[in-house]
């Protein structure tokens, strides 16, 4: 086990007490064993890292992706999400297994040199091809830790929904190929790099049925359940004309809410939803630069994280966030909660639990994840603030969350090295953006 000694940085431990100190980081294999203020225990064998000028965080959870859309990036730029989704399902009803692959390995990439260890993807268009196993491979590749959510979409349009029917599937298969994804790949050890969580799409692409069932098989696999709820007003207005009630209501008839569910972006809550949120321990993936890109709103962070619901970041889909990077999720959710509630809506340490404790309890990993603590796995990230734009700064919590995202000193998941120095250490960064402008030209073409 290689034994890696973090000396002399800031750490933000986010542990009970919320310890802050300048002190060390120890890590040995996968796990951490020591983390305090001061020098660390002398060892005689040990890679030491001088973090004098830096930031030490827990790595950060990203709760709602969508890998494969890193190859259709910049598409439909000015469009309603509704619009946006219909110019895009036939680009996506062409991706194959190597395209799922080149796009996954790319926005793995990207996400882990903004900071990210853990990702929950959410992949619900399958034209063919063993596509999950393409994403899970790169996720292998890259290094990170992944929760591959196994999408699904049954209601097309000659059903009243809003995809085509080209891809759609039948339920009946999607429920055998969703339960035969926890078979194969569901680890659910304390330790685990590979969790399946059940993911039909969102209520104008799923039926009530799929809905219905896919809890029953997630409940009786004890798998976690992720769909897209509340998004827009359009969606809003669609659920009172189809199903006489609010997105959430329906949801929550069908039985989506509780501690093992969350929902995308949650924008469209009223004071009586989110309270029920709350006391279900239902969680929110808040997805803030995909929301403003397509213009559908403000999540209330405050008022859900208040009423007790967790609420977590997620970058969503790089073809409504083209950017894709986690860090800049935590200034972006931290501004846009001001701007609805003023300065003391969300404070700075606020978007950071967000990013990691409240991501980490989404996805059912709080006992190893979103905190330095020892015993806890080993993922951190080393922040360089040394740099123009954040020396000077004398709280590092807000230098990483008000100025420009800073360098990666250090990104450690499962305790493995992943970037370095600013570098990915696990693949070739000039290769991949080659096989994504490759592979774009030939699915959009």
């Amino acid at each position: 086990m290689e034994r890696i000694v973090i000396e002399g940085a800031y750490v933000a431990t986010l542990d009970p007490g919320r310890r802050e100190f300048t002190g060390h980081v120890v890590a040995e294999g996968n796990r951490l064993v020591a983390v305090g203020p001061g020098p660390a225990p002398a060892y005689d064998e040990a890679r030491v890292i001088d973090g004098r000028g830096c930031l030490v965080t827990p790595g950060f959870v990203n709760t709602h992706q969508h890998l494969y859309q890193w190859v259709t990036r910049g598409l439909a730029a000015d469009a309603t999400l509704f619009e946006w989704l219909t110019t895009l399902y036939p680009v996506w009803a062409r991706i194959t297994e190597e395209t799922v692959n080149v796009a996954a390995r790319a926005a793995l990439a990207h996400l882990a040199l903004t900071g990210c260890t853990t990702v929950a993807d959410h992949h619900y268009v399958f034209p063919g091809g063993d596509l999950l196993a393409a994403e899970i491979d790169a996720a292998r590749e890259i290094g990170l830790r992944f929760h591959p959510a196994r999408g699904s979409m049954d209601r097309g349009q000659k059903d009243g929904g809003l995809p085509p029917d080209s891809v759609v599937e039948d339920r009946d298969e999607i429920l055998t190929a969703t339960e035969a994804a926890i078979d194969r790949w569901h680890d659910p050890s304390p330790d685990s790099m590979l969790q399946i969580v059940v993911a039909p799409c969102s209520p104008f692409s799923v039926s009530g049925e799929l809905m219905r069932e896919s809890a029953e098989l997630a409940r009786r696999r004890g798998a976690r359940m992720h769909t897209h709820l509340a998004e827009t007003t359009d969606e809003t207005a669609w659920c009172r004309e189809t199903y006489g009630c609010t997105p959430l209501e329906y949801a929550d008839r069908l039985g989506w809410t509780g501690p093992d569910v969350w929902f995308a972006h949650g924008i469209h809550f009223d004071d009586a939803e989110i309270k029920h949120l709350g006391g279900t321990g239902t969680g929110v993936a808040h997805c803030p630069s995909s929301n403003a890109r397509l213009g559908a709103g403000i999540a209330r962070t405050a008022d859900l994280r208040a009423a007790g619901s967790p609420v977590g970041l997620g970058v969503d889909g790089a073809a409504s966030n083209e950017s894709g990077s986690l860090v800049e999720e935590l200034r972006h959710a931290l501004l846009f909660a001001r701007a609805r509630g003023g300065p003391q809506a969300l404070t700075v340490r606020d978007a950071l639990e967000m990013a990691t404790l409240d991501g980490a309890r989404i996805l059912g990993r709080s006992a190893d994840l979103g905190s330095l603590e020892p015993g806890k796995l080993a993922d951190l990230a080393l922040w360089d603030l040394t740099g123009l734009a954040h020396a000077g700064i004398p709280d590092p919590i807000a230098a990483l969350t008000l100025s420009t995202p800073p360098p990666l000193a250090l990104l450690l998941a499962n305790g493995r090295p992943v970037v370095e120095h600013g570098v990915l250490r696990t693949a070739d960064e000039r290769t991949l953006a080659a096989d994504v402008a490759r592979t774009q030209n030939v699915l959009c073409r």
